[in-house]
């Protein structure tokens, strides 16, 4: 799993897969996961500025596939957070900042043996929702405090 020898052909026949998908109706949802580009980055960089590390790529690539099986088959999600944050859109021909609302939503399940949380994000009210990113899940929170109203463990927009 951590062999780096073939990472450059391992990215791109992740690509051509992740390309392949377009999008996937999601139970849990009610609605379509798109597969968009910004999931795909979002695999190889923690942010716009620093790549991860290529074992935990690596990882994320293979686990991609188990991903697409949760989301079709997931019926309920056991995290939810929503924020607001600022984006980067089109408004009048410029360029400007705006604050939107994102929800992630975190699905969790042990698929073929192996225990994964796949995150799926939606940028305002009218957005699509889209897959953001796939990760292990060898922790999870035992306690789920109802009076907060986040209950994402970690952080979903790194993760």
């Amino acid at each position: 799993m951590n062999d780096i020898s073939n990472y450059e052909k391992l990215r791109e026949d992740t690509q051509k897969f992740y390309n392949g998908i377009g999008k996937i109706f999601s139970p849990v949802l009610n609605q379509e996961i798109h597969f968009n580009s910004e999931g795909f980055n979002h695999i190889i960089f923690k942010n716009p500025r620093s790549e991860r590390e290529r074992p935990s790529q690596i990882l994320r690539f293979k686990l991609l596939p188990l991903a697409i099986k949760l989301i079709k088959i997931s019926t309920t999600y056991q995290e939810l957070e929503e924020t607001i944050k600022e984006f980067e859109v089109k408004s009048f021909k410029k360029k400007i900042r705006k604050a939107m609302p994102v929800k992630y939503w975190g699905v969790i399940a042990i698929i073929d043996g192996r225990k994964i949380k796949v995150i799926i994000r939606k940028i305002g009210d009218n957005g699509n929702a889209q897959f953001w990113s796939v990760v292990p899940a060898w922790v999870t929170n035992k306690y789920r405090d109802t009076r907060f109203f986040t209950t994402m463990k970690g952080f979903p927009d790194e993760d």
